[in-house]
């Protein structure tokens, strides 16, 4: 057993480089030897991947800095030819594919699907021949805290296993929120991960209720809208075609997420929008097609998993049958979006244009409650329908933004500054002082919610006005241009009204508030100067108080109005630190 340098940033450990020619040690999973009750402690499934690691070529295990729970976030590699340090992995040609488990740990299914599917590979000569062009990297649980906080009854309306972890990692971060505020070491360790791999395919393994139905499986692409050109129409019209005929032929029944809270499914559904917050979200920002697995928490645990197995399996396939198709399409993204001008930052449900399913459901009825004093919804499994229904999976833009040729960050902005090095985007700092001509945006309205989400407390329906002005910028302030391949992490972040936004999460609430004033008894006299010598200032007050009651009765506000429109004014006051060239 050899230990390879540390690489960067990173602890690498790496089980590779002398295996033992032995396979009799036994990999039989904890899942298989409860017949399906039960899922692993985190320990053991870190010794399982170790094992297999010291066991098969092939199989590598690294560790990348450190998650809310002390413990460093592992990821296990896969490739027939092996990789020792992870930048072989950066700079490889084959196609890469990226599986995340346990965000939820509670939500178990993947954690026992990967173990199977990495230790079936390695043991047959034939898979390892026919996934010769992928490499398979792992990360076997990623919510670490939370599988710590092990559990038998907080998932409770799951159907197995026995014992599981908690949802909320050691901070009680629910981080499949946290991929673009990165509160969490984790978030951090992950962006290191994804960075490094770089996947064509991403795979994020879930469990989901909401409704009752006949499924035990269903999956999420990253909206195809939203990722749009030609990627995110071979996602829609390849891709989920492909993964859905592939588990038809293994007798699997598949259907989209069921996006349905408070009613039922007949109903018809729209498709889940997989925001930036989201891991789908997030990893569709640098061209990764991604999809999230959702088994139906309803179901027997050992079906949720083998079906799991099966679409993992499915996907490896379509990566290796499309590998040259989808790095092409990655690699032309950035260009179509630059070429488009504008990008759609806002979207809502296309209420015309639905899909139709032949959806088999349960069905349903409202009926007397047992335990309370009301009515209950009812799902009769004795029941079952195939119906079609109304599927909205399209969806239409509502604001776009003009894109610009670069953005300009005051370099202050720290937490900032740090995550756009996390996700590897390019800048450079001003080598002197220098006047620029830039767009500036300033806050015209928001809302704000009003109990904490994940730690904040959100902003939505953010607008700014705009305005063109020469600023004065500082050595070291931050010059990034939008033609690389993180335009889109760059436009979804630095774009104010986009929904998750560095300003609707917080990062920029200091602008704000105001942080000088005046005193109205000094002020009167300066106003009144300011006025008889500023005659389109003074006509403009003056008609105010001609078509404004309010304002013409409250001389409060006619003092403010004079103030907001003099030099003493705070220029930052709303003005965002972002700044476009064009």
């Amino acid at each position: 057993m050899k230990k390879i340098p540390v690489v960067i940033s990173l602890i690498l450990i790496a089980f590779s480089c002398s295996k033992s020619n032995n396979k009799n040690k036994d990999f039989t999973t904890v899942f298989e030897k409860t017949k399906g009750s039960e899922t692993p402690e985190y320990k053991t499934v870190i010794s399982y991947y170790q094992d297999l690691a010291e066991e098969f070529s092939g199989v590598s295990l690294f560790s990348f800095g450190q998650t809310d729970s002390g413990e460093p976030l592992h990821l296990v590699v896969y490739s027939q030819e092996e990789i020792y340090n992870v930048d072989e992995i950066k700079t490889s040609s084959k196609n890469r594919i990226l599986i995340n488990n346990g965000i939820h740990p509670g939500e178990s299914d993947g954690i026992d699907a990967s173990m199977m599917m990495l230790r079936d590979i390695v043991q047959n000569d034939s898979l390892k021949e026919k996934y010769k062009n992928s490499i398979i990297c792992i990360i076997p649980v990623y919510n670490i805290g939370g599988a710590l906080n092990r559990n038998s009854h907080t998932r409770a309306n799951q159907n197995g296993p026995k014992e599981y972890g908690f949802r909320g990692n050691s901070r009680n971060y629910d981080l499949n929120r946290d991929f673009i505020k990165q509160d969490t070491k984790n978030a951090a360790a992950f962006t290191e991960i994804f960075h490094t791999v770089n996947p064509d395919v991403f795979i994020d393994n879930h469990v989901s209720n909401g409704a009752d139905y006949q499924y035990a499986i269903t999956h999420l692409f990253t909206q195809h809208n939203k990722l749009g050109g030609d990627l995110g129409k071979f996602l829609e019209t390849e891709m989920r075609p492909s993964l859905e005929k592939s588990l038809k032929n293994k007798s699997i029944e598949i259907t989209p997420y069921v996006n349905v809270w408070g009613t039922t499914p007949e109903k018809g559904f729209s498709q889940f929008f997989d925001s930036p917050r989201y891991s789908t979200g997030y990893t569709s920002l640098f061209n990764t097609l991604g999809l999230m697995v959702e088994t139906h928490m309803l179901k027997p645990y050992k079906i949720r998993v083998e079906q799991t197995y099966e679409l993992m399996f499915s996907a490896l396939d379509f990566g290796e049958e499309k590998s040259t198709q989808i790095k092409e399409l990655r690699q032309n993204a950035v260009a179509q979006i630059l070429n488009s001008k504008k990008y759609p930052i806002a979207f809502k449900v296309d209420k015309d244009n639905p899909t139709e399913l032949q959806f088999k459901g349960y069905e349903a009825e409202v009926i007397e409650s047992k335990v309370t004093s009301g009515k209950r919804l009812f799902y009769d499994v004795n029941k079952p329908f195939t119906k079609p229904i109304k599927y909205y999976n399209n969806f239409v833009p509502t604001k776009q933004v003009r894109i610009p040729k670069a953005y300009i960050l005051q370099q202050g902005w720290h937490r900032i500054i740090e995550r756009l090095k996390n996700n590897q985007i390019q800048f450079q700092r001003l080598k002197k002082d220098t006047t620029i001509k830039v767009e500036v945006n300033h806050i015209a309205d928001y809302k704000t919610r009003t109990t904490p989400y994940e730690s904040h407390y959100l902003h939505y329906n953010t607008t700014i006005k705009k305005s063109n002005q020469n600023i004065k910028f500082r050595k070291g302030d931050l010059y990034i241009p939008t033609n690389q391949n993180g335009i889109r992490y760059l436009l979804e972040t630095l774009e104010a009204e986009a929904t998750d936004s560095f300003f609707n999460w917080n990062f920029f609430d200091t602008i704000l508030q105001q942080k000088e004033g005046y005193s109205a008894y000094v002020f009167e006299d300066i106003a009144e100067n300011i006025l008889t010598n500023n005659t389109p200032l003074r006509n403009k007050f003056e008609e105010k108080i001609k078509t404004d009651k309010n304002f013409a009765e409250n001389s409060r506000m006619q003092l403010s109005f004079i103030y907001k429109n003099s030099p003493h004014f705070e220029k930052s006051y709303l003005r965002l630190p972002i700044f476009k060239v064009f």
